[in-house]
């Protein structure tokens, strides 16, 4: 057994990781890049390729065979590029904001991610902490944890040291263990060691992690994919068909006919769909990583993007956190030591969380405490919203009550006068100290109440129910100024289509007084009192209307939350405090702060490491950004992509021989793929930014029907021009139609990634380069050495000049219906 003074040494602890594994729960161990990279080919449509190239090469067709395997190889190697890449980088954004915990390893405390805690290992506890495995704890003090994931009770339950040290792992844990903690759990108050038993899958919630670790649902977002991937599958499934029955009918080469409809459905399926879409969520969260917001789960960028409302609380977020006590005063407004003393007293032996209240308080150093023993304590919660502790000097003991001024003054039976007398606190002096808490609100300072009560020398234990009969000493106020940035933050929310509602435990004057030092309009007032007497539906209905909750507890915060998700809003919610846990859960978007509570930075999707509304701007901005890009490439596959696609099987019923051959359409594929990989690069326009953007699978269905039968009408008028002006023989033809298809389905990006006219948007110049590089490869592939291997032939000069009259056509019509389109979506175009 560990020396609990020393802990572990790293060599132990080296061996224990290797034996015990890292302390994850359902990690995802994809392997390593090889692994991966074959993995790849386990799609079926790369299989069947595979299938059809060594079936090529058995018939006869060396060439043809190596040709496909080779375009197959590069489109894989593409693909996992591409998305590794973006993994990679995504893990290490995350690892920034890991959990970690302090360990004892060689005699010494260190800062260790959770992963690395093995069984044996001696923890530091403090309120706030997330527990990092399962154990004993060895030592306590005022110890009280949070275990509702775990056993469902509500309530902080108390935790004691063990009265002997456990032999081994073997022995069973239960949540009702006086000294036992569990994974999933959190410190409310106190600090402890902790000596690990059981870590990962081995831990009580390893065990029912079936349960409890379910993934999370999909997003809008995600759902929005799937069903425009399903929806281009059964385009697929048809066209294939179609195209193998006529050439069936036609008695055209089986082998050929397979192929061709094998590499039709290629082109057809949205492969690198979920490469562009990792990719730009990737690329997203650098450029917002490098606007201090850290992304732990990439989807959720795309649902900051389609926020709506953002609920916040106040202090740190809306003023600066620099608490400054500047006021300490009796019930007749008279500045007061005594407050001051006690005040000082209670916070500085409260081992709770220490609120900046509290440190606002522990400022005054000049309070002596060192003549006060402490007894026992009376843990802070947010349905008491008060603290207490039991002190003794010179064998006198008293209890020190802080807390919210409607509750200490409702616990008081006396009040403690200028003079130092105790007197019984009547109607008149409960109205006058209302009115003094009422007035120091208005003028914009928090304040807390404080209290207190002599107990009898020989009590040891204070309880809740001690909490009463108190003496009123007086107020302790606070200033918080607001944030210099928050109000041309908010202001640059509202424009950009994001509601700001503050969600807080303060009163209602402190917090009206910052909004109006903000320019935040007061739109409606709810309070927890208000929210404890409505209906879930008359709450939806005034959490729409409102913009101030005051005096809330975290059910409270919860439950506001779930209204407004029930009206149909986009919800992030700001928190970082063990209260906020639960809200941040309910959140579509979870967002906390580096400097939070590990409970809260669990709990989070996204963390920012500057607590400030404008760097939450400038993410959400980023999130619609990114959104932006995943839906031009959407687009693109909805019009131009799928409108060759059609216009390949169409050709089949005219044409005596295939179109173009599998071949081409697999190189086709190939380097269309290449021309989209800098999408994620691309700028968006400012007028795509100001607004919320949500998936809308009807969108997408009314743009492939208005756009991409445009891209098959000048497929058809090629092949007119091939067959009629120039007398093409079928290698003339796949070469002629194999460049007009790139050229169309390639260049056409440039009109559809704006709303805007073209030539006012500028796209990223790598974009610009890949899209010409990927042209002019197609159009000199033709007269180069590869041609035979891929049955193309030079082209007459004279085709040039059709195509390019084809492709000014083309852009310009699809630029007219684009307009048109977006006109009728109230969506105006911008010129």
């Amino acid at each position: 057994m560990p020396d609990a003074r020393l802990g572990l040494s790293s060599h132990e602890a080296e061996q224990r990781l290797e034996h015990y594994g890292p302390n994850e729960l359902g990690a995802v161990h994809r392997g390593g890049p090889l692994r991966q990279f074959l993995s790849r080919f386990s799609n079926p449509l790369v299989l069947v390729l595979l299938f059809a190239s060594t079936l090529s090469a058995a018939v006869g067709d060396v060439t043809g065979a190596g040709i496909i395997a080779v375009i197959v190889l590069l489109s894989v190697t593409l693909d996992f590029v591409q998305e590794y890449r973006a993994e990679r980088a995504a893990e290490a954004l995350a690892a920034r904001v890991a959990l970690t915990a302090h360990v004892l390893r060689d005699g010494v405390v260190r800062e260790l991610p959770f992963s690395a805690i093995v069984p044996g290992d001696v923890v530091l506890l403090a309120a706030g902490d997330l527990v990092p495995a399962d154990g004993e704890l060895i030592e306590a003090r005022d110890v009280f944890v949070h275990q509702a994931r775990l056993t469902g009770e509500p309530y902080p339950v108390e935790k004691q040291a063990s009265a002997a040290l456990p032999a081994a792992a073997t022995e069973e844990l239960t949540p009702d263990s006086a000294s036992a903690v569990f994974l999933g759990s959190s410190v409310i108050s106190g600090t402890a060691r902790l000596l690990v038993l059981r870590t990962g899958p081995r831990t009580l919630l390893g065990r029912i992690a079936g349960t409890l670790q379910r993934p999370a649902p999909p997003t809008a977002f995600e759902m929005g994919t799937r069903q425009f991937g399903l929806l281009i599958m059964r385009f697929t499934a048809g066209l294939v068909l179609f195209v193998l029955l006529v050439n069936l009918l036609f008695e055209r080469p089986l082998l050929e006919s397979f192929l061709f409809a094998v590499a039709l459905s290629v082109g057809l399926t949205p492969e690198l769909l979920p490469m562009i879409v990792s990719v730009t969520l990737a690329r997203g969260a650098l450029r917002m990583a490098r606007e201090k917001v850290i992304v732990k789960r990439l989807s959720a960028i795309q649902d900051l993007g389609a926020v709506d409302v953002l609920c916040t609380d106040k202090t740190g977020t809306l003023t600066e956190a620099k608490i400054r006590l500047e006021r300490h005063v009796d019930i007749d407004g008279n500045e007061s030591e005594r407050v001051l003393e006690l005040a000082y007293l209670n916070s500085f032996f409260e081992t709770g969380l220490k609120s900046p209240l509290d440190e606002a308080i522990l400022e005054h150093r000049e309070i002596n405490a060192s003549s006060w023993r402490k007894i026992d304590e009376v843990p802070f919660d947010f349905d008491r919203r008060r603290v207490s502790v039991l002190l003794e000097r010179d064998h006198q003991r008293v209890l020190v009550v802080k807390g919210a001024p409607e509750e200490i003054l409702r616990l008081c039976a006396a009040y403690e006068a200028t003079s130092g007398d105790t007197l019984p606190l009547d109607d008149a002096h409960r109205e006058r100290a209302a009115a003094l808490f009422e007035q120091l609100s208005s003028e914009g300072f928090r304040v807390l109440g404080i209290a207190w009560r002599a107990t009898e020398p020989t009590r040891d234990h204070a309880g809740v129910s001690d909490e009463s009969e108190l003496v009123f000493a007086g107020f302790a106020a606070f200033l918080d100024p607001p944030k210099a940035s928050a109000a041309g933050a908010i202001r640059a929310l509202g424009e950009s289509g994001v509601a700001v509602k503050v969600l807080t435990g303060d009163n209602e004057a402190v917090t009206r007084h910052v909004c109006a030092q903000l320019g935040l309009p007061v739109t409606g007032v709810l309070t927890g009192a208000d929210i404890a007497h409505l209906s879930e539906e008359a709450l939806q209905a005034r959490a729409e209307e409102c913009n101030l909750f005051c005096r809330l507890d975290p059910m409270q915060k919860n439950r506001v939350l779930s209204a407004l998700k029930a009206r149909g809003h986009v919800v992030a919610y700001l928190g970082d405090g063990i209260n906020d846990a639960p809200s941040l859960h309910t959140a579509d978007v979870g967002i906390s702060v580096d400097t939070a509570v590990d409970v809260a930075k669990h709990a989070a999707t996204l963390v920012l490491l500057q607590q400030d509304l404008g760097v939450l701007y400038a993410g959400i901005r980023e999130g619609r950004r990114t959104f932006g890009n995943v839906m031009k490439y959407i687009m693109m596959a909805t019009s131009s992509n799928f409108g060759n696609m059609f216009s390949m099987a169409g050709a089949t019923l005219f044409l005596p021989f295939l179109p173009m051959l599998p071949m081409q359409i697999l190189l086709n594929n190939l380097l269309y793929d290449f021309s989209e990989i800098p999408l994620p690069l691309d700028e968006v326009d400012e007028e795509d930014l100001r607004q919320p953007r949500r998936w809308d699978m009807r969108f997408v269905r009314d743009f492939m029907v208005r756009i991409g039968p445009i891209s098959s009408i000048f497929d058809f008028l090629t092949f007119y021009l091939l067959l009629a002006w120039f007398a093409a023989n079928e290698t003339l033809f796949h070469t002629g139609w194999f460049v007009e298809s790139m050229a169309t389905q390639v260049l056409v990006i440039f009109v559809i990634r704006t709303r805007r006219n073209p030539f006012r948007s500028r796209p990223h110049p790598t974009l610009a380069a890949a899209a010409m590089a990927v042209v002019a490869t197609a159009a000199l592939l033709p007269f180069s050495p590869l041609a035979p291997y891929l049955g193309f032939a030079p082209l007459p000069p004279l085709f040039f000049v059709a195509l390019a009259a084809i492709l000014f056509s083309y852009l310009l019509l699809v630029e007219i219906a684009k307009q048109r389109f977006f006109h009728h979506q109230g969506l105006s175009a911008v010129h």
